[in-house]
């Protein structure tokens, strides 16, 4: 009997590659999105590769949308297997000049999202006494980034309330829970993260354009040293999901390149008061 998994966010990037990948792995997959007008290119494979995936409607930042998909995959099947909760959105703005309305959105596409639709397989998880959510964070989850800090603050909350939950439902329902952290990856979520700055009108202005330009610049350094493997794929990052998934004993946490390990390594080195972290922080990324 094959295991049954939601994913969340599959029109494009990791999640369009993990709902190919899965369903070639013997997994029938709800591949979930916001708009499905975006669905083309997905149906175009599953015609063509006689996959078994079925496309839902689901925003994330909608509990009605959210509880109308989970209850159709239990009308058709009975039970959840698996949810990945890789849906998010990248944005880069200072603080300052990021507005309210901005603030809520990435925090609710970020972070309650994941809540959400982690509250409500819960139950269904709980009854079956079996289940796997795994939530698609990042590097940004565990180490901030200048520009960045709304979207890592979103991602450090995921982390957080990943790990509490495990904490108690692993061992008393046998629900495993996993953080998946990419570095970079090279699909259109870091373009649309630069994208909102610069398309908003809100190109980091007055005496923060210096510095943003210095992040623009060691940002496409970056994306240009392919030695390093700053930027994997949508397809790269999948496949760790897909090992973690077929894992007996999953990890809590797993970065998916020596990049990204390298670079959380940070938060391990002696520095009490984050002095060190912070400037190491400004030398790599300004």
């Amino acid at each position: 009997m094959k295991k049954n998994v939601i994913i969340t966010g599959t029109s494009t990037g990791v999640g369009f590659e993990a709902a190919i990948l899965f369903a070639k792995n013997n997994f029938k997959v709800y591949a979930s999105m916001r708009n499905l007008d975006k669905s083309e290119a997905l149906r175009e494979k599953i015609q063509k590769e006689a996959l078994d995936i079925e496309i839902l409607e689901l925003d994330v930042t909608s509990l009605q949308s959210i509880k109308n998909a989970v209850e159709t995959v239990i009308e058709k099947d009975g039970r959840i297997d698996l949810l990945i909760n890789n849906a998010g959105a990248g944005f880069a703005k200072t603080t300052e000049q990021a507005s309210e309305d901005e603030i809520r959105w990435v925090t609710e596409v970020n972070y309650l999202g994941v809540v959400f639709c982690t509250q409500t397989v819960l139950p269904y998880m709980r009854a079956q006494r079996s289940g796997q959510i795994i939530n698609v964070t990042s590097v940004g989850g565990l180490v901030g980034q200048p520009f960045n800090e709304l979207y890592c603050g979103a991602k450090f909350a995921v982390e957080g309330f990943a790990e509490g939950l495990a904490a108690y439902v692993s061992k008393a329902f046998n629900i495993k829970i996993s953080n998946i952290e990419p570095g970079g990856i090279s699909t259109e979520f870091m373009t649309s993260a630069i994208g909102k700055t610069v398309v908003d009108g809100q190109l980091a202005s007055g005496e923060y354009l210096p510095i943003f330009e210095k992040y623009l610049a060691a940002n496409q350094q970056r994306a240009s040293e392919d030695a390093a493997q700053v930027y994997q794929t949508g397809l790269q990052v999948a496949e760790v999901i897909l090992d973690v998934a077929q894992s007996e004993n999953p990890p809590m946490r797993v970065r998916t390149s020596s990049w990204a390990e390298d670079f959380c390594h940070l938060k391990t080195q002696a520095d009490p008061d984050g002095t060190k972290l912070v400037q190491t922080i400004t030398e790599s990324f300004l």
